[in-house]
């Protein structure tokens, strides 16, 4: 028989059974489209951590206070006072550092008119922006003067703009940060994100005010340093720990007080168990398409017990076992591929609604749907051979006696 001719025998028999067939993709469509869909929400979730660590500064490197201790007990990487503003400037005179932004931190209320919100209030540079890689929205950011004056002016966040009802006329007006009076130079670009570490809800104040009136003293929980270029990144790493520990008077196999996290090195770990992750959404999610291939091993089986006498016929006609091996084998490949085609969509449907509320958007990866196709073929071609060959090897004369 010619290959057109079994195409059509085989969709004319799939066709007479249509909820059969229905019922028999379902497993095929379950597990092509929880595959397609976990597949592209983990890619989806490493694209959005990516792209929000990249938002956190361009080569960055950040440098946090060690460790405090009271009796037995350690307190969190930050808590202690060993960096001082000083520290900061010695670090800007550093070969391949762009830019250095000191951070005093806390929570204060701000309040503007009727409207108040609690937020971070950080007291930095104008190296800022370029460290931390903001845009200006409105007005301008804190100048050199301004640091060195220790005057009152604030940066607002898009976040804390908002919660505050303040637009682009706020420019030059007051709000009071702890109860003090501050006049808003500037509103920042937003960039995005939620939660209680928004990099959109803040207030930036010079680091020399925030000494003086708000948080006291000239200690430091981290600085953000800039460096020129990707390449230069473990040079100057390591050209800080050298400079804060002559600073510090660490000598010898005194262990540092400070620590210093490369932007780069957490990207790729992040990369990596986000990948390691999807691998395994993927891998569970495939257990699915194997019950898939299960069911249409089953209904394969069922057809050939009740096609027998049929499949008599056609070899007491002349067909031969290679022909009914091609029938069955192509309805089961045909049931696996339209079921893997469907799931292929649904799972494409899914992705881009989570990708929608998550917030990365819709994530498409040719290669996952290239995959799951050809997975689906493999699960048409191994559990449709069994049932297949069944078919194949049945003696005519006792496939024409079978009642």
């Amino acid at each position: 028989m010619s290959a057109l001719d079994l195409f059509r025998l085989a969709f004319g028999r799939l066709g007479t059974g249509r909820l059969r067939t229905a019922l028999t993709m379902l497993g095929v469509v379950i597990g092509v489209a929880s595959v397609v869909a976990l597949v592209a929400v983990g890619q989806g979730a490493t694209s959005g951590i990516s792209s929000r660590l990249q938002g956190l500064g361009t080569n960055l490197l950040t440098v946090n206070a060690g460790a405090s201790f009271t009796g037995f007990t350690r307190g969190a990487a930050g808590s202690s006072a060993t960096l001082k503003l000083a520290d900061a400037d010695a670090l800007r005179s550093l070969a391949g550092v762009e830019a250095v932004a000191p951070e005093l931190s806390t929570q204060k209320l701000v309040v503007a008119g009727a409207k108040n919100t609690t937020t971070t209030v950080i007291g930095t540079t104008a190296d800022y922006p370029t460290v931390r890689a903001y845009t200006i929205w409105q007005g301008s950011f804190l100048t050199p003067a301004s640091v060195d004056a220790g005057l009152r002016v604030a940066v607002l966040g898009a976040t804390t703009a908002d919660d505050l009802g303040l637009a682009a006329s706020a420019i030059g007006t007051d709000v009071t940060i702890g109860g003090l009076p501050f006049r808003v130079v500037g509103i920042l670009q937003a960039k995005g994100g939620t939660g209680f570490q928004s990099p959109d809800d803040q207030v930036l104040i010079p680091v020399s005010t925030a000494s003086a009136l708000i948080v006291g003293g000239t200690s430091v929980r981290s600085m953000g340093v800039s460096v020129a270029t990707p390449d230069q990144m473990t040079t100057v790493s390591a050209e800080i720990t050298a400079a804060l520990r002559e600073r510090h008077g660490l000598t010898g196999t005194a262990a540092d007080d400070f620590t210093i996290q490369n932007q780069d090195q957490l990207l790729a770990t992040v990369s990596s168990v986000s990948t390691l992750l999807t691998v395994l959404l993927a891998g569970i999610a495939s257990i699915s398409l194997i019950v898939g291939g299960i069911g249409i091993m089953n209904i394969m089986l069922v057809s050939v017990r009740e096609r027998t006498r049929e499949i008599g016929i056609r070899k007491a006609i002349g067909a031969r076992g290679r022909d009914i091996l091609a029938q069955f084998l192509i309805e089961a490949l045909v049931l696996s591929l339209a079921g893997g085609l469907f799931g292929i969509a649904i799972g494409l449907a899914i992705s881009a609604l989570i990708g929608v509320v998550a917030g990365w958007g819709f994530i498409f990866n040719p290669l996952t749907i290239l995959a799951a196709v050809g997975f689906s073929l493999m699960v048409g071609i191994v559990f449709g051979v069994w049932p297949a060959s069944q078919a194949a090897r049945l003696d005519p004369v006792v496939a024409l006696r079978y009642e």
